[in-house]
């Protein structure tokens, strides 16, 4: 199962794109498209809800393997800056460049605005990504022209991202959480993706930050009961000693975690942002988890400063006030929602 993230500018045709890729399932901040009519099951995770919610971006990046950025003829605003920074400051490895609405505007424009995203891409991980042009509007004489193609670059990645996934299968089960509410009769019901591992129906296992003792009743994936779930598959788990109040978005069903209020994190300063502060409060993304922190010391060379400059290496004290958990692999964001590009560094945890 390869699931794919759908993101760009509000007018990109970003959702008429993931709607004409699968057939519309969970919705809040974001929305699921499912697509199990073809050769590979294959899910559309749609970040409607950016740019005015991150959340909702981060939360479609993490859940997915792959991404495809759309980018309307109007291009470069300030948003589609902001995906392409997220993409850059999260190492995320594979994507599709779609240039949108190409019904819209001619083929000399396509390939202007194409040689444009190619120099502000270079550097990043976007570098040597595959652009296809392809239009959105399904009233137009041409109506999804270039969506075969896309689709064709997406089952090409699929390949390599599943013959990954199977590398993953024999690690210790990992399961994000997005989704968690109750069903009468059934009880507390859990949708996410197996980020690692095998997750087995009656597995005795935890759920964290809770740090509690859970069992697996049964697996769901795509309406469809199954015994078990390798790595990548998007499921639905019936689970035991858990209540849907006790749950939020990011809660992770693993062995093993290490959960804290407080972070020490080697970070990467992003070139794009302004200087960090001493004392400022930023806002903290780790998988599906996300809350506010204060900085309380930033060390840079082993020495206590005020201040860390845009495209600098540091080391920040933050402190926060809800617990999250984490893996020792996982990669954070810091955001400030203050500014205009609210995207500030990456870190790993010390």
């Amino acid at each position: 199962m390869t699931n794919i993230a759908i993101i760009g500018t509000e007018q990109s045709g970003r959702t008429t794109l993931a709607a004409n890729l699968g057939k519309k399932g969970t919705h809040s901040d974001i929305t699921l498209f499912n697509n199990d009519k073809e050769s590979r099951t294959m899910v559309f995770v749609d970040a409607h809800s950016y740019p005015k919610s991150l959340k909702s971006l981060i939360t479609a990046l993490n859940v997915s393997d792959l991404v495809v950025l759309c980018v309307p003829p109007e291009g470069l605003d300030a948003h589609t800056g902001e995906c392409i920074i997220a993409l850059d400051l999260l190492g995320f490895k594979r994507g599709i460049i779609a240039l949108t609405k190409s019904d819209t505007t001619h083929i000399y424009a396509v390939d202007e605005l194409k040689g444009k995203l190619k120099k502000i891409t270079a550097g990043t991980v976007l570098e040597g990504w595959e652009y296809v042009s392809l239009n959105t509007n399904k009233s137009a004489k041409n109506a999804f022209e270039g969506v075969d193609e896309l689709k064709a670059l997406i089952n090409s990645l699929a390949e390599e991202i599943e013959a990954e996934q199977k590398e993953k299968d024999e690690l210790p089960v990992r399961v994000l959480i997005d989704h968690a509410f109750n069903v009468t009769g059934k009880g507390c019901v859990a949708l996410g993706v197996v980020s690692q591992g095998t997750l087995n129906e009656k597995d005795k296992i935890k759920i964290f930050p809770l740090d509690r003792d859970i069992e697996i009743r049964s697996i769901q994936t795509h309406d469809v009961d199954v015994k078990s779930a390798p790595t990548g598959t998007r499921v639905g788990l019936r689970l035991k000693n858990v209540q849907e109040k006790d749950i939020e978005r990011g809660f992770l069903i693993s062995d093993k975690e290490n959960v804290t209020t407080d972070y020490t994190l080697d970070c990467s300063i992003s070139k794009f942002t302004k200087k960090i502060e001493l004392a400022s409060v930023l806002h903290l993304f780790v998988g599906l988890q996300s809350e506010p922190v204060r900085v309380e010391k930033i060390l840079i060379d082993g020495k206590e400063v005020q201040e860390a400059l845009p495209g600098t290496n540091c080391t920040l004290e933050l402190f926060g006030t809800k617990k999250v958990a984490y893996g020792k692999e996982d990669r954070f964001l810091l955001a400030n929602l203050d500014l205009a590009q609210r995207f500030a560094a990456y870190g790993y945890s010390k």
